[in-house]
Order: structure tokens, then sequence, then C-alpha cells
């Protein structure tokens, strides 16, 4: 498992060298996460009550303050870390590739997702154009399909989410009612999510009541999801005070601001980013049902 891993990972180092991108390495604490409502960072404490620092939930803030001081194409693959994550999908620390061209949309951003999920089957050994999942064929010959939110949500759920829903109802029907009659058989792509639920995505300029947010589901499996980045600041700072009011209705820590990465953003040129999970994806290319089983040390065994 570990050596199919390894094969994994470099095939999209390769394939990424080989696209031009400049792999950056950016800290594992930061002083101020994005305030997002439904990700929880792990504070770092001093040796006082309050902490000074966040292990990263992501790398997304300093990537994009890298893509602001002029580099274009950076990713970093490596680990990231989420409260209360754990599950048969997920770990407290598990291990991201994050992606950013400059020049870009969410467009590029699929293709090149297309190409990584071809490329590392070759790697875990698959021959062909499909892989095999929990008994199921999952022909991976791309382009992989691509449906809106809109859609789904009408088809399988009975209604159709605004610019902002109710996001009980939102994340419990995305759960219960669209990922489980997501195509089984093929790689998918969800597009144009409600604007409330793309807190760093830019909105769509021929509907503005959606961002440009994409998800790719894949044998039942989230395994990215990423955006045409929002470059403005004001509508940036402004999604940020949302945000942090709903972590303040939850009762959740309240974040410092994350200055340095609002400044960035008056140079940020237009620019899209990936986030892939990599063990999620090893999963699927290794027929593994618990992602347990493609870490070295789960957590039971730390």
């Amino acid at each position: 498992m570990l050596a199919t891993r390894g094969g994994i990972i470099k095939a999209i180092r390769s394939f990424l060298a080989e696209q031009g991108f400049l792999e950056v390495q950016t800290p594992l604490m930061i002083k101020a996460p994005v305030p997002e409502a439904s990700i929880e960072a792990f504070p770092v404490f001093q040796g006082n009550d309050r902490p000074d620092l966040y292990l990263i939930p992501s790398p997304e803030i300093n990537l994009k303050r890298l893509l602001a001081e002029g580099l274009d194409r950076i990713f970093q693959l490596g680990p990231v870390f989420r409260q209360e994550e754990q599950g048969r999908h997920h770990l407290p620390e598990f291990t991201m590739l994050e992606w950013y061209r400059a020049s870009a949309d969410y467009h590029t951003l699929m293709s090149d997702c297309e190409a990584i999920i071809e490329i590392t089957a070759r790697a875990a050994g698959w021959r062909g154009d499909s892989i095999t999942y929990k008994g199921i064929e999952i022909d991976i010959k791309p382009p992989f399909p691509r449906t809106t939110i809109k859609k789904v949500f009408e088809k399988y759920a009975g209604w159709t989410p605004g610019p902002a829903p109710d996001l009980d109802r939102f994340n419990q029907d995305m759960v219960t009612k669209i990922e489980p009659n997501l195509p089984p058989d093929q790689p998918v792509f969800l597009m144009d999510y409600p604007a409330s639920c793309a807190s760093l995505a830019r909105l769509k300029t021929s509907d503005t009541e959606v961002a440009e947010r994409v998800e790719l589901y894949a044998g039942g499996l989230e395994i990215a999801n990423g955006f045409s980045e929002l470059t403005d600041q004001e509508e940036q700072e402004a999604r940020f005070r949302k945000e942090a009011g709903r972590r303040r209705k939850q009762g959740l820590r309240a974040y410092p601001r994350p200055e340095e990465f609002l400044s960035s953003l008056s140079q940020l040129p237009k620019c899209a980013g990936m986030a892939l999970g990599i063990d999620r994806l090893v999963m699927l290319l290794t027929n593994a049902s618990n992602i347990n089983d493609v870490v070295a040390f789960p957590p039971e065994k730390i």
C-alpha cells in the first residue's frame, strides 16, 4: 500500500512539474485561518489560554499570497489538519494537494483533475480506461460528466437552492440525497454552488446567484474541491464578516483577521485553485473502503 501511495504521489509531482508548476512549502502554523463556519482549525497554545497560532486546515491563503507576489503556477503537497474530522473517509490530519493557476478558471481545474486521475490510475497499476472500486467499474476516460448543483437538487432533492439556502438543509440533502445518486460508474463534477456556499470563490458572471465552485466525486468519494478565485478585497472582507458571524452564532472560536492575506488581494491576478485529498484518491485507486487503510499510521496507532 505504501509503495502504491508513493507511486501515486510521485506521478502527481511529475505531472505538475511537466505542466510548469513550482512546488512550494508554506507554513504549517498560521496566525489567522480563514473564518469558515464549516471547518475548525486546531489551535496551538503558547503557555496561556489564547492560541497564538493554528495548524493549517489548508495552505490556501499563503499560496494565494505567493500568486500575488508574481508566481503563476504553484502547488503544495503535504499535511493539513482539521478538528472533529475522523471516520471512514476523514482524518484529523490528512494529506492534501493544492494547486493554483494564474489566468485560469474552474474549467481549467477540471481538465487538470481529469489528467491527474488518468495518470495516477496508471501509477497504481490500472490499465485501460477504467478502474474498479467496491465491485463497480468506473470509466475514467475524459471528459468526465459535468452537472450543476441546481440540476441535481431539482432532480434528487425536489427543491432549488437559491443564492443563500438554509445550510443545514442543504448540507443534509447533499449527504443523504445528492451524493448517493451520483453516477457510480463515472467520476462527475458538481458545479456552480450557491453564492453563500463558496466564501472564497468568485460569482458567475452570467448568474450571480451561484459561485464558480466545483467538486469532483468518484466512487462515492468527494475527491477534490476548487474555485475560480475571488480577487476583490472589499467583497472578500464582507464575506469573511458573514462567516465570522456564523461562527459566533454556532459558539465557535473567533479567529483573528487574516490581514496579510486580505492586503494581498489587491495584487492577486485572475486565478483558480483546487484542493485534492490524496488519501481519498489512494482509497479510490487501491479499492480501500476505509481511509485508515491507506496511511502509514492511522489515529489509533499514533
